[in-house]
């Protein structure tokens, strides 16, 4: 049998008293994917640090713009995409300095995106310039052990 796939969109105003509302979209989403609960805290941090970054930095704390969290799974995976129309930029330009050697400097830049990168299993961008940004994340769902 075929799996079911599940869809479900949130779209919030670009601030960042809308970040708890998005975390507790995400909670249910990984409850929902039979996420565990560290695996559900994992995928909070990611998606509220793009979400953050994007009120940020894309929409420069424009509250008349809009941050939207995609969430698309099935028994197999989890794909959380965050969608914005702001400034995009090439994470690809992003330094990828050491952790200790940022602090060091005491540079935050390029850290939300590494965090991103290690608590998710898959990441990548579409970037379509003075259009749309959309982050992908993907996060392989486990099987529980069949007894």
């Amino acid at each position: 049998m075929a799996a079911i796939e599940r869809k479900f969109n949130l779209q919030v105003p670009s601030s960042t008293e809308n970040l708890a509302l998005i975390r507790e979209f995400v909670t249910i989403i990984g409850r929902q994917a039979t996420l565990n609960d560290e695996e559900i805290t994992n995928l909070e941090l990611a998606v509220d640090e793009a979400c953050a970054n994007v009120i940020e930095h894309a929409y420069g704390h424009d509250i008349t713009k809009a941050v939207s969290v995609r969430a698309i799974f099935d028994d197999e995976k989890l794909l959380i995409s965050v969608i914005d129309e702001g400034h995009g930029f090439d994470p690809g330009k992003v330094h990828q300095d050491s952790v200790e050697k940022l602090v060091h400097e005491r540079k935050s830049g390029g850290l939300g995106i590494r965090l991103i990168r290690t608590l998710m299993d898959e990441v990548s961008y579409e970037i379509v310039p003075g259009q749309k940004n959309e982050l992908h994340m993907t996060k392989r769902i486990k099987k529980a052990a069949q007894d």
